[in-house]
């Protein structure tokens, strides 16, 4: 902390306690822009509220609970004690966005108590960051109570203005809906149930998912998520779209009749709120990962980023099934033990797939539909002991798959779909991964489709949480990573479990294939760039060449090829997927960026963007030194001015650029590309026209 905060907060106290009055906390950021303060009102009840620089953020909020068996804890609180700190040090990212991290903040504790019987105690812990602030509640042990049965969390956000908010509903289930724009005043939650496809939902209040971003008037923007969500539900923020309020709601358990059950002592996650004077400036926060605790599991060096290829999209386009001899859409089971003849995951497909990956610098392939029980599931209530993870179909020779990818230099990435029934898997989880030790096996992508069983859970309450959190910690005695699918939200536990490399919780590239609407809007993914992907890394399976879908005609991608190629730097992963057909690939030179194109990064920046408009990226991969700069739009073509003085000085790159061509347009021509070549050095400029729903991609390859 720097001394005149230091001294602020000590001679506030001292001012206060002398005068006998309550203490008011104002805390800073280390560079002084953003302050929180934190008061009681005369009734004793704790508020707080956020200025950046001379700009009030969050007015007076007030913070209060609601508990089962016990008073409302809101009022009748006085101050016991107050301790500071500052937090400065750097950390290293196994993998990531970047190298190195530097988390430097201002921390303080209040300490607070009831004046009245039973004097039950909490304490806040506050953090002021130069990118935003956080708070999180501490229930330490107390007298005649050993836990504590939440039914409500009470966290006000009382805004400023009527914001300009880019949203999706506050479901209990599914993260996969489509973003709204819309000032405060009028979310409308309840009624964006939006897809067909989305059937396990619940929105019971009129709230919002969060990370939910806004831009204030003054062009301040705001980004409201939460970080270390650990054995607690996750929070939605209820709207009052009069008074301007945001509230956290948290998902509850209609099996149990409560949000969250804990025993004593426990902190809460803490509740974030990112702040930038640019909406570049969000994506470039480590605020999240640095609210979680440091690396548990030491070197995860058997882990590498890679990019995949799958058998996965064509199951999507309809060439092929997941189940081996039941009907292709699953919706009846018609096994009589025979092939049906369009199983996708076959020995001979699979070899397929690896030859080609092998020939094109991809080292991972994805084959869904591998193991015994996709007949079963999809329509069946009871979907308990439905699929088990060791056993293949007879036409899938997974030790034969494993020992050819070997010797071709191709990891196989396992596949366990639950279907939601997370105790079979519980009950599974050590043969399964131990098969995957055994056979070298690394990864795996889980999958979680469908209602939660037991009823009455949702996968987004504190039950699940634990599962999902069961399933990190498990895999990582087997030193396996996770690639979550129907996740919890991302609160940067991966700081704290480096095996937690990617999940979907969004609405993803297989909407394209199913759509009857059209598929995602080509706003989409520039708003999920400044939304979903605060935090953390997404697993959105870019790569589709043959964009306009024949054997789906009612669909459509709404990008160009040059925007695909260019979300191999805008959506951030460890792990990416060239998701097309492998023939679709052939005799394409714009493949060659997919060839190209790092995974894990030395440093990133931002170089331009506005929600939902547009954003431009660059990333320089580690080891090599070489960068790479994708950029999109959305359905507005656009110029975007470039300057890469970025790169060091001294240095010459040898870059190739992939971009809409004179006539690309995402629906009438996707696939119009021009790809060049130049020289680019530190001083270099350069304009670039994107079309609609269109992007760019440049390699930077150091010169010998």
């Amino acid at each position: 902390m720097n001394k005149p905060t230091r001294f602020l907060l000590i001679a506030l106290l001292v001012l206060a306690l002398s005068c006998q009055s309550e203490p008011t906390l104002h805390l800073e950021s280390p560079n002084g822009v953003n302050t929180l303060h934190f008061r009681l009102t005369e009734k004793g009840e704790p508020t707080y509220s956020v200025s950046h620089g001379d700009e009030l953020i969050i007015n007076d909020s007030k913070m209060s609970f609601d508990f089962k068996g016990q008073e409302s804890m809101k009022q009748g609180f006085t101050f016991v004690g107050f301790e500071e700190r500052p937090i400065d040090e750097t950390w290293g990212m196994p993998w990531g966005e970047q190298r190195e991290v530097i988390n430097h903040a201002n921390e303080a504790v209040a300490r607070l108590q009831e004046k009245q019987d039973p004097k039950r105690r909490v304490n806040i812990y506050f953090r002021s960051y130069d990118d935003g602030v956080a708070f999180r509640y501490e229930f330490p042990e107390q007298g005649g109570v050993d836990s504590l049965t939440i039914m409500d969390e009470n966290t006000e956000f009382q805004l400023t203005g009527d914001h300009t908010t880019w949203w999706i509903p506050g479901d209990w289930d599914i993260y996969e809906h489509l973003y709204n724009t819309s000032k405060v005043s009028e979310i409308d939650a309840i009624s964006k149930r939006d897809h067909p496809n989305l059937a396990s939902t619940k929105i019971p209040e009129n709230a919002v998912n969060t990370p939910v971003t806004m831009r204030m008037e003054s062009g301040t923007h705001l980004s409201f998520h939460e970080a270390n969500l650990t054995d607690y539900s996750g929070m939605t923020l209820k709207v009052d779209p009069e008074n301007l309020t945001l509230t956290s709601e948290l998902v509850g358990s209609d099996r149990m009749g409560y949000k969250v059950k804990r025993a004593l002592p426990f902190k809460t996650p803490w509740r974030t709120i990112q702040i930038a004077d640019k909406a570049s400036e969000l994506i470039e926060s480590n605020l999240i990962v640095n609210l979680n605790d440091p690396n548990k599991l030491g070197d995860v060096s058997w882990f590498e980023p890679q990019k995949y290829i799958g058998i996965w999209w064509e199951m999507h386009v309809g060439t092929s099934t997941w189940d081996y001899a039941g009907s292709q859409d699953m919706g009846t089971w018609t096994n009589d033990g025979r092939p049906h003849g369009n199983h996708g995951a076959t020995t001979e497909n699979t070899k397929r797939y690896i030859d080609f990956a092998a020939k094109n610098n991809i080292k991972g392939i994805l084959v869904e539909g591998w193991n015994t029980g996709w007949e079963r599931w999809i329509g069946f209530e009871d979907r308990e002991g439905v699929f088990d993870f060791i056993t293949p179909y007879p036409d899938y020779d997974l030790k034969e798959v494993v020992r050819y990818g070997k010797e071709k230099g191709v990891d196989i990435i396992m596949h366990h779909e639950t279907s939601a029934a997370p105790r079979t898997y519980e009950q599974q989880m050590d043969t399964a991964y131990a098969l995957m030790k055994d056979l070298g096996i690394h990864s795996v992508k889980t999958g979680y489709v469908g209602k939660i069983i037991p009823k009455g859970e949702y996968h987004h309450g504190q039950w699940m949480v634990n599962h999902y959190r069961k399933v990190l910690e498990k895999a990582a005695t087997y030193q396996i990573a996770i690639n979550a699918h129907e996740p919890i939200k991302a609160t940067g536990i991966r700081r704290t479990y480096p095996n937690a490399i990617a999940r979907e919780g969004l609405r993803g590239q297989e909407f394209n294939a199913w759509s009857i609407e059209g598929g995602n809007p080509p706003e989409h993914l520039p708003i999920v760039a400044f939304t979903r992907m605060l935090a953390g890394p997404i697993d959105f399976t870019p790569g589709v060449f043959e964009i306009s879908l024949p054997l789906k005609p009612e669909s459509q991608v709404n990008t160009t090829i040059a925007q695909q190629l260019a979300l191999y730097v805008v959506i951030y992963s460890p792990i990416q997927m060239a998701c097309d057909f492998p023939e679709n690939y052939e005799d394409q030179p714009a493949f060659q960026f997919i060839r190209d194109v790092g995974v894990d990064w030395e440093q990133t920046k931002v170089l331009n963007g506005e929600v939902g408009d547009f954003v431009t990226i660059a990333r320089e991969e580690r080891e090599t030194g070489n960068w790479f700069v994708g950029g999109i739009t959305d359905e507005n073509a656009r110029e975007i001015d470039l300057s890469f003085d970025f790169l060091p000085e001294g240095a010459s790159y040898n870059a190739v650029i992939y971009k809409d061509g004179s006539d690309a347009h995402y629906r009438d021509n996707p696939t119009d590309i021009s790809i060049e070549e130049l020289e680019i050095t530190h001083s270099s400029t350069l304009s670039i026209n994107l079309a609609e729903g269109g992007g760019f991609a440049i390699s930077l390859m150091k010169s010998d």
